[in-house]
């Protein structure tokens, strides 16, 4: 079955250069941006009941961008002053240089494991952990690799709810036609289930960014057919083009069977 249509389960790029436009023109698919989730800020209001100084952690650890996002966000709510000395732990140096949005990013202190594995970013908290108490950014729902690795190593630290995504349901009307679906966390996942409770997958292929958003996928006794980061594929996008290329350039497609 030749892909056609692949809906991206995130907001459509600001800028012409992304990479989805590239692989359109390239194997002549057509990439609709529809997320499947929003996210909402938790209020200054709600992150004050949870009893949390900011001020008093020397690291924060990052495992999205939104919730880099929401962290300086309700900095700035409640006018908490960001320590040049605040060390940042990501999962991955995408998400590493999304902090050049807020920082000066050569003047602050930034670790991330090269692999993009949330194991490999736990051994590199755990190396730090005698210097540092760390802050986790969370979503209010929140089941990841990231937490249940911190809590088997011993590693004390915070969580910080910062933030919630909840479903961005679909139309009664609106149509699903999709050769392909490319998910990007577990909520995602979640909420293509609660739009269409009756969804059979078929030869529709789902692709994923992440180990808990692939877990997601076949916990809900899904087929995933595609899944990054690889090492050869660090992206969603780099995992895309080479799934379409390595596929016979679109034209006989075999699905993945994991």
């Amino acid at each position: 079955m030749k892909i056609k249509k692949i809906l991206v389960s995130q907001p459509q790029p600001s800028t012409e250069k992304s990479p989805y436009f590239d692989i359109e023109k390239k194997y002549g698919v057509k990439c609709v941006f529809r997320p499947f989730i929003k996210v909402e800020g938790i209020s200054a209001k709600e992150f004050r009941q949870q009893k949390i100084a900011i001020q008093d952690y020397s690291a924060v650890v990052f495992t999205a961008r939104t919730a880099i996002d929401h962290f300086f966000r309700l900095c700035e709510e409640l006018r908490v002053s960001v320590s040049e000395d605040l060390k940042y732990f990501c999962v991955g140096e995408q998400i590493a240089l999304y902090l050049q949005k807020y920082i000066q990013y050569r003047k602050r202190k930034i670790f991330y494991p090269e692999s993009g594995k949330v194991e490999d970013l736990v051994a590199l908290i755990q190396k730090h952990s005698d210097d540092n108490n760390f802050l986790v950014s969370v979503s209010y729902v929140h089941k990841d690799d990231l937490i249940t690795s911190l809590d088997d190593n011993g590693i004390n630290y915070s969580k910080a709810v910062m933030y919630r995504t909840v479903s961005n349901d679909f139309e009664k009307d609106e149509v699903f036609d999709y050769d392909m679906l490319i998910f990007f966390s577990p909520s995602g996942v979640v909420a293509l289930l609660k739009n269409f409770p009756d969804f059979v997958q078929g030869d529709i292929r789902i692709a994923c960014l992440g180990p808990t958003t692939a877990r997601a996928v076949r916990e809900a006794g899904l087929r995933l057919d595609l899944e990054a980061p690889t090492p050869a594929a660090p992206s969603i996008t780099a995992a895309l083009e080479q799934y379409l290329k390595d596929n016979s350039n679109n034209k006989n497609l075999n699905i993945n069977k994991k």
